[in-house]
């Protein structure tokens, strides 16, 4: 008798161990699996766990061990490794392209006639440059829907709200900047060298040129027109005064 009962309290003990070490075990994993689970596989939306443990002492216990639902987090790391870099390209090639114009314009503008203005401006190196930029550029800018923005109605055709959502991305911005510098700065040497070539002054259409190209051109042309009236009117009277 005495054999049997030591015997089953020793059962019983044994249970009692095992259910607690069943207990703890069970508590650890949790919180190491908690602390392992990678933050892309977090679930969202999950409520918690519920988990029965049992013991002869104690009875019938439920631990409740909440998982990582509805957590919301926001590495801060990663945010800035995905983020800054696009802007401070953008933001670099903004500035960059701006200051490699300005002297071209300052050239032409402080000293038209100079061989070493003439020079500089016959250069292809400032639009390769440019060129090259845009493209890098534009590679960075494209996406899946850029097509689509472009040509957003039935027709094919550009569309405001296509094109203002486009620009709404800073390397696209960035990417548009750049090509108005190169064709902005290809318009003013053709400025610069037709009043060269017409003995027209041109230095106000070439400033012109550097923000507002298309007033620039405009002006330019009245600048031409308004000359060569001058031009006809002081050779009809140097003819007059001969006869």
């Amino acid at each position: 008798m005495v054999t049997s009962f030591c015997f089953l309290s020793s059962q019983v003990s044994f249970k009692i161990g095992c259910s607690r070490f069943s207990a703890n075990s069970l508590l650890r994993n949790q919180r190491s699996t908690k602390n392992e689970i990678p933050f892309d596989q977090l679930a969202v939306g999950k409520k918690a766990s519920p988990y029965v443990v049992w013991s002869f002492i104690g009875g019938s216990r439920i631990i409740t061990i909440p998982n990582l639902g509805r957590v919301i987090m926001f590495r801060r790391s990663s945010v800035y490794a995905s983020w800054l870099p696009s802007s401070q390209i953008a933001s670099s090639a903004f500035t960059l392209g701006t200051a490699a114009v300005l002297p071209f314009y300052t050239f032409m503008v402080a000293a038209p006639e100079a061989k070493l203005t003439k020079k500089i401006i016959a250069s292809s190196i400032p639009y390769i440059v440019l060129g090259l930029l845009y493209a890098y550029l534009l590679y960075l800018s494209w996406t899946p829907d850029t097509i689509r923005l472009m040509f957003a109605s039935k027709y094919w055709l550009p569309e405001l709200n296509g094109i203002a959502k486009m620009f709404s991305n800073e390397m696209t911005l960035a990417s548009a900047w750049i090509h108005l510098l190169a064709v902005d700065l290809f318009a003013a040497r053709q400025v610069y060298y037709d009043g060269l070539k017409n003995n027209i002054e041109m230095r106000h259409s070439v400033s012109l040129c550097l923000l507002f190209c298309p007033l620039g051109i405009l002006v330019h042309f009245i600048t031409r027109a308004f000359t060569a009236s001058r031009k006809r009117r002081e050779h009809g009277d140097t003819s007059h005064q001969f006869q």
